[in-house]
């Protein structure tokens, strides 16, 4: 339980109880960072081998599941129609990854889905949006939903954002295209919300397709009412000012900030107001203009990591006022090998794991930089989502479904590979208690010993 007081102590989740720790109530996990609280969780697996239950999924998704008491909660689109399977553009040159051939963008409906978590079955479904389509390599539900145990919270691809109670009632709903500028990225809208104290922070951060300025907003997070708008400035070019990262929350001396990444820069803001504190330079080094950023950054003991497209990593103290480019920077990862296009790294205080996108995983001391292991093959195929960290293990999931997990600490050790049935896979894990949520192309698992 020390990582759980360490957390507590971070002020930042205050207003949970202790029961939620041993939940998942966000993308990575109830600390943002993807480490959870759980226990005796397995190493290896088949579809029928430490498969607790699993639940067919009406069609794929990048969102990722959320866990709240003993209700498990997944976004998806609604089922599609075989007649209206599509053959996705093949990935070549100058284009991103797209879906295998043969898998349509879902069905036209957005679906938040509220399973039970003993036996993973649906309690009530609740349609939130339509108008679902292919976006590269995601559809109109990748961001994943956000919960305080008394409310979920969805934002759609189509930036239509739903408040939804626990027994599935619709509360009110917002359209950020609507009530603002409409989205620019070149593929797709993915960053999922943040809650902070009474705000359901969202981020827009694009250039590609629109001259349209980046911005940040605050809804109320019982009303659905705006609280702030700030935009967001860059000089970033063509695709680099595009981001597909989720913020994340730094406990500083100063207070509670919002960390944002992209369009170049690293920014700390106020969540109370949205305005920014202080940020820095050097994502971009060369002012690239393809330089869209995927990983989202992570806070930690007084720590922010801005992984980039691959190089360089940077690592800055927190806090700071104005430009902090030099003054706050603390280490920064440039070598050719390890580094991540798109999983989200972890890190404990002590340790920072980075995954790359064909699945080999690096070890840095998280204070200095420095080498531990790494990088260390899995065999893993490509890897889209985030790793997750519970147990001492890291569960690092390929986009065939095959899973690899890896010892946590300062020694590498492969402590098992599982595969489940192969299907597009992009959803990052969720853990809590004793199982592990683990959402591929057809199914929702639960995987656990017995």
């Amino acid at each position: 339980m020390n990582y759980l007081k360490s957390i507590v102590a971070l002020g930042l989740f205050a207003s949970l109880s202790l029961s939620t720790f041993a939940d998942w109530p966000a993308w990575r996990g109830p600390s943002g960072n993807g480490i959870g609280f759980a226990e005796d969780l397995p190493v290896e697996w088949t579809v029928d081998f430490n498969v607790s239950w699993k639940v067919k999924l009406p069609a794929w998704s990048g969102a990722s599941p959320i866990v709240v008491g003993n209700k498990v909660f997944v976004v998806s689109p609604s089922e599609q129609e075989a007649a209206l399977l599509v053959e996705p553009a093949p990935a070549g040159r100058g284009r991103r990854p797209a879906p295998p051939p043969g898998m349509g963008p879902g069905g036209q409906e957005i679906v938040l889905f509220c399973l039970s978590k003993k036996d993973g079955s649906i309690q009530w479904q609740s349609e939130l949006d339509e108008g679902n389509k292919i976006a590269f390599k995601q559809n109109m539900s990748s961001p994943s939903p956000v919960s305080d145990g008394e409310t979920i919270w969805v934002v759609t691809g189509n930036g239509v954002v739903t408040a939804v109670d626990m027994k599935g009632k619709l509360l009110w709903k917002y359209d950020i295209q609507k009530s603002h500028w409409k989205f620019g990225l070149l593929a797709g809208y993915a960053s999922s919300p943040v809650l902070y104290e009474d705000k359901l922070i969202i981020q827009v951060l694009h250039g590609m397709r629109t001259d349209d300025p980046s911005y940040l907003l605050a809804l109320d997070k019982k009303t659905g009412k705006e609280l702030w708008y700030v935009e967001r400035e860059t000089d970033a070019v063509h695709e680099s000012p595009d981001a597909y990262t989720t913020p994340a929350l730094s406990k500083t001396k100063d207070g509670v900030q919002l960390i944002i990444t992209g369009g170049d820069y690293v920014s700390g803001h106020d969540p109370d107001t949205g305005s920014e504190i202080w940020r820095a330079g050097g994502l971009n080094p060369q002012k690239a203009r393809n330089f869209r950023i995927v990983p989202s950054p992570v806070a930690y003991d007084g720590m922010i990591y801005a992984p980039t497209r691959k190089k360089p990593l940077l690592a800055l103290r927190a806090g700071g006022k104005g430009d902090v480019t030099e003054s706050h920077l603390v280490w920064k990862y440039e070598k050719p090998a390890g580094s991540p296009d798109v999983p989200t790294p972890i890190c404990d205080g002590k340790y920072f794991y980075m995954v790359e996108d064909f699945g080999q995983v690096t070890c840095l001391d998280a204070k200095t930089g420095d080498v531990i292991w790494g990088p260390e093959t899995t065999g893993l195929g490509r890897v889209s989502s985030s790793p997750v960290l519970a147990d001492g293990k890291i569960y690092i999931t390929a986009e065939d479904s095959e899973v690899a997990v890896v010892q946590a600490g300062p020694e590498f050790k492969l402590l098992g590979k599982s595969e489940l049935d192969g299907s597009f896979t992009l959803s990052t894990p969720a853990v809590s208690g004793k199982q592990l949520f683990i959402r591929t192309g057809e199914y929702l698992y639960s995987i656990s010993k017995g």
